[in-house]
């Protein structure tokens, strides 16, 4: 199974996910704080992490983009705050998927063998080509004419979505399904902060598109510039 690093002050919440965790197969390390959670992140090497946002040394949101500068793997945020703002929030600084307090344990699980599923590279060689823009979906690499392209890795799990159904309108709805697996509504502001970047590093926008075409009041398509 997995290596799971739980960030949770709650003592209680610890022992009954580290007990129920460890039941279903997983090796499970727990950290009463942001500052120890960190620390085992880089030591430890956990496959997935789950992170509380109230933390009693540093809040949960500020842990994320700091576990992002270290560590690529996958964080599913595990919180009482079920208000939109701090969810959006969350996903924009790079979580996996958000689960509110209370969830059961099955329900928990099912996340986490969905953000692992996604953490798996493609078969070897695998790649996609639209126009000049080349994909390596096993290295993870991206190119556009030639040249190289700095993508965060959400952003390249949305890029190489859109380009796997080239000239195919994609929903939001279907955006944050497989790459936020958000299935509740609500996160469009996340998808539309995450296509404006692209559109910068694909050097248009969306008043000028060459790749990235929004469809109003349905979705985004990908597809290879008009000659």
């Amino acid at each position: 199974m997995a290596h799971v690093l739980l960030i949770e002050d709650d003592p209680a919440i610890r022992r009954a996910l580290t007990r129920s965790l460890t039941d279903k197969g997983h090796a499970v390390t727990s950290a009463p704080n942001g500052l120890e959670g960190l620390r085992i992140a880089v030591e430890g090497q956990p496959d997935v992490v789950l992170l509380d946002l109230g933390l009693p040394d540093i809040d949960g949101h500020s842990v994320l983009p700091m576990l992002r500068a270290v560590r690529q793997v996958p964080v599913i945020v595990v919180s009482a705050r079920d208000d939109d703002p701090s969810m959006v929030r969350a996903l924009d600084a790079g979580a996996d998927d958000y689960v509110v307090k209370p969830y059961t344990t099955e329900q928990l699980e099912a996340r986490i063998r969905a953000v692992l599923r996604r953490a798996v590279p493609d078969r070897p060689g695998h790649t996609v080509v639209v126009g000049g823009l080349v994909l390596d979906l096993t290295a993870r690499t991206a190119q556009l004419d030639g040249r190289g392209m700095e993508l965060s890795r959400r952003e390249f799990d949305l890029l190489a979505m859109l380009a796997q159904r080239p000239g195919e309108v994609v929903t939001k709805r279907e955006i944050l399904a497989t790459v936020w697996h958000q299935v509740y509504g609500g996160g469009e502001r996340t998808v539309d902060v995450h296509l404006s970047w692209l559109r910068r590093k694909l050097g248009e926008s969306a008043a000028a598109p060459a790749y990235l075409h929004s469809v109003r009041g349905v979705g985004v398509r990908l597809a290879a510039p008009e000659a």
